[in-house]
């Protein structure tokens, strides 16, 4: 595929990217969801180009390459002054941006995205993931419930539970079970932190649930797993 193409990426989804030839070249704006949470109806997260599942890529003809050129070069003029509301008028811009691209027709060529219920379980794993590995005993891991990712991704619980049973066949809460009992397992053997800790950081406030959970999952206690 050749041309120019607008992209959105959103935090909350996992993309990858590999130019195919030449030395791209182009523009860039990263901002924050907060930088749109005054001046904007709803969240940011409601936008089709920014929702699991969304299609974040438009292919640009001549035409709308120089109009999206042009918001970008008054956005990097803006950056560079010293107006007051500068940053009112960026968000104007970007904003800009997006009103253009929902008007294109999103392109099904540049990239096939899977269907909707395995872009939530990619979002769903890269959200897990993101939490690993435990690196101090001080770090803890907090999303620990189907309702935590679900409000994380803007969808509601039961969509989301669907979504990865179709698609793994496996419930969000036994994904999450098993994440925790492999990271616990990783610690028991390569750190020399004590179980307490071990289960504090991976979320459980007494150490008696941390043992229950982990001969639940892994059929030995987490003592017995160290020694083994």
């Amino acid at each position: 595929m050749t041309g120019t193409t607008l992209m959105f990426f959103s935090s909350n989804v996992p993309y990858t990217w590999e130019p195919v030839a030449g030395d791209p070249t182009g523009y860039f704006c990263i901002f924050k969801e907060g930088f749109f949470q005054e001046g904007l109806r709803g969240s940011i997260r409601d936008l089709p180009m920014f929702a699991p599942g969304g299609k974040p890529s438009f292919m640009l003809n001549e035409e709308q390459e120089r109009i999206i050129a042009g918001i970008f070069e008054k956005m990097l003029g803006e950056m560079q002054s010293d107006y007051t509301y500068k940053f009112d008028l960026i968000r104007n811009y970007v904003t800009e941006i997006v009103h253009n691209a929902l008007k294109m027709e999103p392109s099904s060529l540049f990239y096939q995205h899977p269907d909707a219920n395995s872009r939530i379980t990619a979002v769903f794993t890269e959200l897990l993931e993101r939490q690993f590995p435990i690196e101090s005993p001080m770090q803890q891991f907090s999303m620990r419930s189907a309702k935590d990712y679900a409000e994380k991704m803007a969808v509601h619980v039961n969509h989301l539970n669907r979504a990865i049973k179709l698609t793994t066949g496996k419930t969000t809460t036994e994904h999450i079970a098993e994440r925790l009992a492999n990271e616990a397992k990783a610690l028991l053997k390569h750190t020399d932190w004590n179980i307490s800790e071990i289960g504090y950081c991976l979320g459980f406030e007494e150490p008696s649930h941390f043992n229950n959970f982990f001969k639940k999952q892994v059929a030995v206690t987490p003592s017995a797993y160290r020694i083994a």
